[in-house]
């Protein structure tokens, strides 16, 4: 039953995040994407660039401080690394991004948040 709501909560925070990139121009064009590696929370274009996006939820916008660290980034990077040439065949430039929500927070948005 734990393990259903956590799955339930994850999908309204990836909407809620796929929303947040929508309304600054970006197209969603895949949702957790999974590899041997790890998964992919989202993948959104702008023309000329592929972000590819991991969303954290969490109860208390204080809790956001700790809802990303160098490992599970370093998950997401495998994860992006085994599929990027299946979203950015044209030579787009592509990042990693952080979304970060909690119930009445505005989304926080970590731009480039993976620079290897």
């Amino acid at each position: 039953m734990k393990r259903q709501l956590a799955e339930a909560r994850g999908r309204q925070a990836e909407d809620a995040a796929a929303l947040f990139l929508e309304a600054q121009g970006f197209e969603i064009v895949a949702r957790r994407v999974k590899v041997k590696v790890g998964e992919i929370d989202l993948v959104a274009r702008t023309p000329g660039l592929v972000v590819f996006a991991e969303v954290k939820f969490r109860r208390t916008e204080a809790d956001l401080d700790l809802a990303i660290d160098e490992r599970r980034l370093a998950r997401v990077a495998a994860a992006v690394e085994a599929v990027a040439h299946d979203y950015a065949a044209g030579g787009e430039d592509i990042r990693i991004d952080v979304i970060l929500l909690a119930p009445g927070a505005e989304p926080r948005h970590i731009v480039n948040a993976w620079m290897p």
